[in-house]
């Protein structure tokens, strides 16, 4: 029988799927498509085709949609260091990147509408 692992971790955790963008922040490696599988005020998990070790910086982008945050969509960059990495489930799987979230920042993203909006001068008829 496997013995049970204590809960290490101090923030609750929220078994999330939301579509995020992965960045190593290391080298020019391009930025990988990915949604979470949790996320909490300290860390978030997903899973990615390789290249991450442990000890990494990597950039998460995840939109949060309205039925999570009861207003409109939020897309909020991290700023991550690595502490974990799964190995493969399968060959070919990806492996499980458990990361510790050290920075954040809200992201405004504008329609390409909106923004040429904003920046004509109103005309008057």
């Amino acid at each position: 029988m496997k013995q049970a692992t204590p809960e290490r971790r101090s923030m609750r955790r929220f078994e999330m799927r939301l579509p995020a963008a992965v960045r190593p922040a290391n080298h020019d490696a391009a930025e990988m498509a990915t949604e979470t599988e949790n996320v909490s005020a300290r860390g978030i998990f997903f899973r990615l085709p390789a290249g991450v070790r442990v000890g990494d910086q990597v950039a998460v982008t995840v939109t949060f949609p309205p039925h999570v945050t009861l207003t409109e969509k939020v897309r909020v960059r991290f700023e991550a260091r690595v502490i974990r990495v799964e190995p493969q489930r399968w060959p070919g799987a990806p492996v499980g990147v458990g990361a510790a979230i050290q920075a954040y920042e809200f992201l405004r993203n504008y329609p390409a509408e909106e923004l040429q909006e904003a920046t004509e001068p109103e005309r008057s008829r």
